[in-house]
């Protein structure tokens, strides 16, 4: 079954060493839409993200930093992506030899898609 998101996950799920695709409530991190390559759930995952991206986001607001444009968590399995966009998340799950550059761009990419697609109706 596919979706408005479909075409922007299965775009980031091409790029070299990406593993899973999500969109999420920032708010409470529930899965609008995904492209898993993996074997978790990407329920944990996505709720996982969300609460760090918006961790991230309320920490650098705190110290009058500005606005995260961009969140990387990386660990010896993996790295994990997160850019917002109004009340969604958009998520990435890489293995840790994956060109976080390239997918980086990409996602600031889709991010800026992400609000025209949710058309206002995203949690």
């Amino acid at each position: 079954m596919s979706s408005q998101f479909t075409p922007m996950l299965d775009g980031l799920t091409r790029q070299r060493g990406v593993r899973a695709a999500l969109v999420a409530s920032e708010q409470d991190g529930i899965v609008v839409d995904s492209s898993l390559q993996i074997g978790q759930s990407g329920d944990r995952v996505a709720a996982l993200a969300a609460s760090l991206y918006r961790k991230a986001r309320l920490s650098a607001r705190a110290a009058h930093l500005g606005a995260v444009s961009f969140m990387q968590l990386e660990a010896p399995m993996g790295r994990l992506c997160a850019v917002g966009a109004g009340p969604l998340v958009l998520i990435v799950v890489a293995h840790a030899s994956a060109n976080v550059g390239l997918i980086r761009v990409e996602m600031l990419r889709a991010a800026a898609e992400l609000p025209a697609l949710a058309g206002g109706s995203a949690a």
